[in-house]
This record gives C-alpha cells, structure tokens and sequence, in this order.
C-alpha cells in the first residue's frame, strides 16, 4: 500500500478506536510507528489533528474537520486498487466450460466474443457431454462452469437462464407437414430417431412423461446426423428448439399439441469461490442471443 494511503489509515483507524494501542494491534505496527505516521501527517499539512492524553486520543477541530476527507480518499483508493487487482487478474487466464452441443454452436461464439472485447488474453477450454457428465465435472473441479437444465444436484449452484421448447422434427413430404401442430399420440406410429449418449436425456424423459413408445430406429448424440436421416424421409425425431437454429437441413419443424421443455441454466460448483474471470464471463451470458434467428 502507497506509504500516504498508510498515514491516512492510521489516522482514521486511531480516531475510531480512539487509542494508538488499538490502532497499532489491528494495523499490526508498533505504537510508535502510528504515532510516527500521524505525525508525519501532521507535519506535511501543518495542522494539529489529534489530541494526546492519558485517556486517549482526540481529534481537534482541524482534525474533525479534515477526517471525513481522509476517509473519502482512503475509501476511494480501495476502490481504485480493487479495480486494479481486477484487471491484473484478467490480463490472462483460462476458463473451463461444460457444455452440450447446442449452446457451443448458437450461444457461445456471441457470448465469447463480446467477452474478449474486454478480456482479449483469456483462453477458453470447452467440454462437451451430457447433463450428467457436465453435473460430474463440476463437481470434480473439471470444468468451472456448465450449462446444464433443470433440476441438478444440491451442490451446484445455478442461475436460470430460458425456456427451451421441445420440437417435433418431420421430413417435407410427411402426412403431418401441414398441421399446426404435432399430435404427441402420433408419435409412436413413425420410425424415430433419438438424440441421446450414454444417460436418458430429454427426450426419453418426457416421451415417458407422455406415455408414448416410440419406434426408435436410430440412437445417436449427433443432432446433425439425426437432421440428415429426417431430410432424407428416414423418419422424425423431438430436438431441442436451440439446436434447430439456422439449420440447412430441409425438413419440417413443428411444436407438440403438448407443450414440453427443457429448463437451460448455467451452473457454478457451490463449494468453491469462482475465479474472478468465469465470474466476469457469466456477467456476458445476456449476449448469447446477439445473433440471428430462431430458424
């Protein structure tokens, strides 16, 4: 700390405990080093600030007079350095995300780049897996944050970021191309393609929900595949609505005659303090819809 700031909190750390003693214990100095400092103060701007006795110290009225000043300067350093520290701490760094798919393709790339506007020395490591790959690195340390829907585990703290709609994803010439919606008891009468890795994931769960089984005649975690095999009249398929962003697939998009979701929220590990640059990032998070629209 700047040697005039160090004058300045000893000087208002003594007026407010009203004791060299007390002052020089919290500041960790001697008694005489506070004396010294205030001394000095005084000296340099030719004033009487305090007033020595046996019960204590005093301010006098010069005292009185200048200490609302002195902590103005002293709180408006603190803030300075702060700052200073801050930016120190951003001129490198590496940020570990958890990701799916969808959000690195549609959100990340906006969200990045208005981030290195500010932060240009920032690298970034990116994982994609599942929701319960992701939950697993959080919980490791892996990754310092991740997008993950709603519900996770109790450890993890989350913000809610939107509402991601559920959408059936049809060939042109299907029977159904035409309604306004898709009837969830239709579901099961076409050959489907299912978006999912190793763990049931959103689709499952909520064909379960509706009681539906589906005729499933291709698993993968390749959203792109499962768009070509729909293109090329191999069947339909339920895909999140992110995913279906500026897609050049020729197929049919509709929505459930039953509204259905996924919760999308980023997720932090609650048992330890974020680095400062993942919590500068998360403050960019409102740019991950810079871009274009939903199809």
């Amino acid at each position: 700390m700047d040697m005039n700031i160090q004058k300045l909190l000893a000087f208002i750390t003594t007026v407010e405990h009203g004791s060299f003693t007390k002052a020089a214990k919290l500041l960790d100095y001697s008694q005489s080093g506070i004396s010294r400092m205030i001394s000095d103060l005084e000296k340099d701007w030719q004033v009487t600030l305090l007033v020595r006795g046996r019960a204590g110290v005093h301010l006098t009225s010069d005292g009185l007079r200048l200490l609302p000043y002195a902590r103005k300067v002293y709180n408006e350093y603190t803030e300075l350095q702060t700052q200073v520290d801050e930016i120190s701490g951003l001129k490198s760094g590496l940020i570990r995300i958890g990701t799916f798919s969808s959000v690195a393709t549609h959100w990340l790339p906006s969200i990045i780049r208005e981030f290195q506007k500010e932060y240009p020395n920032i690298d970034y490591e990116l994982l994609l897996g599942d929701y319960v790959e992701i939950e697993k690195w959080l919980l490791e340390g892996r990754v310092d944050c991740g997008f993950l829907r709603l519900p996770v585990r109790d450890h993890l703290e989350t913000t809610f970021l939107e509402d991601d709609k559920l959408m059936v994803v049809l060939p042109v010439d299907h029977p159904f191309a035409d309604r306004d919606k898709f009837p969830v008891k239709a579901l099961g009468d076409y050959p489907f393609m299912l978006l999912e890795k190793d763990n049931p994931g959103d689709i499952s769960e909520l064909l379960e929900r509706l009681n539906v089984t589906p005729n499933i005649k291709f698993t993968t975690w390749d959203d792109y595949a499962i768009l070509a095999m729909i293109e090329n009249g191999l069947g339909i398929s339920i895909l999140p609505q992110l995913i279906l962003r500026r897609i050049p697939n020729q197929v049919v998009i509709k929505e459930l005659d039953v509204p259905a979701t996924r919760k999308i929220c980023i997720a932090t590990s609650g048992e330890k303090t974020a680095p400062l640059a993942v919590t500068r990032f998360l403050e960019y998070l409102e740019y991950r819809h810079d871009e274009s629209p939903e199809y």
